[in-house]
């Protein structure tokens, strides 16, 4: 597998690499790492963005429970300061937070990142957003690869995973058209950003 190839090639003599993977919601991001982190095998870290959504009792606290999963809605400082914590402390284990769909909730330190990782996978939308504190993040990468798929198949993805976690067609409908692609042209305009743009072909 190329993508393989040249994830293992970012690993540099000395420390550790982080490869990023955005893209706008529903794209495929997830499911292209999840690949990677099975072909790269068992010495790959894992760092997913999702895990840093702000808690809904914070989110009803701001104001922002109607706008969860844009970028004011992530606490951007806690992310940045792991994955610097991952160059700065490759001798230690690294607890990060997961993402849990059924509960659309964060759940604290769910996944472990151990020493032996040389090269961590980190995917999010707003990896190459140059705004809001995250334009700290790039600089933190040795790489980041945009996922790009036709805009119509990948909101009836999204309106398909709404459902599945339990809105009503027309809620789901409703969340994708206010929610999710405001925040897939945010991510849309990172694009030209990218290392490496992967499109994604369905059929």
């Amino acid at each position: 597998m190329e993508l393989v190839d040249r994830a293992r090639a970012l690993v540099p003599a000395q420390g550790r690499a982080i490869l990023g993977i955005t893209g706008p919601p529903g794209a495929g991001k997830s499911t292209l790492t999840d690949a990677l982190l099975a072909d790269l095998g068992p010495d790959v870290g894992h760092l997913p963005m999702d895990g840093f959504h702000l808690a809904d009792v914070q989110l009803d606290r701001l104001g922002l429970r109607d706008r969860k999963g844009a970028p004011e809605t992530f606490d951007v400082d806690g992310y940045v300061a792991a994955l610097r914590r991952l160059h700065d402390e490759p001798d230690r284990t690294l607890y990060v937070p997961g993402f849990e769909r059924d509960l659309e909730q964060p759940v604290a330190a769910a996944i472990a990142i151990p020493p032996t990782a040389r090269l961590v996978v980190t995917e999010g939308n707003y990896l190459l957003l140059p705004h809001g504190g995250w334009e700290r993040v790039r600089p933190l990468l040795a790489a980041c690869w945009y996922v790009d798929l036709d805009d119509d198949v990948r909101r009836q993805r999204l309106v398909r995973r709404h459902e599945q976690f339990g809105k009503s067609p027309a809620d789901a409908t409703a969340w994708v058209e206010r929610s999710d692609e405001a925040n897939a042209r945010l991510s849309a305009a990172t694009r030209e950003r990218a290392d490496l743009v992967l499109p994604v072909t369905v059929g």
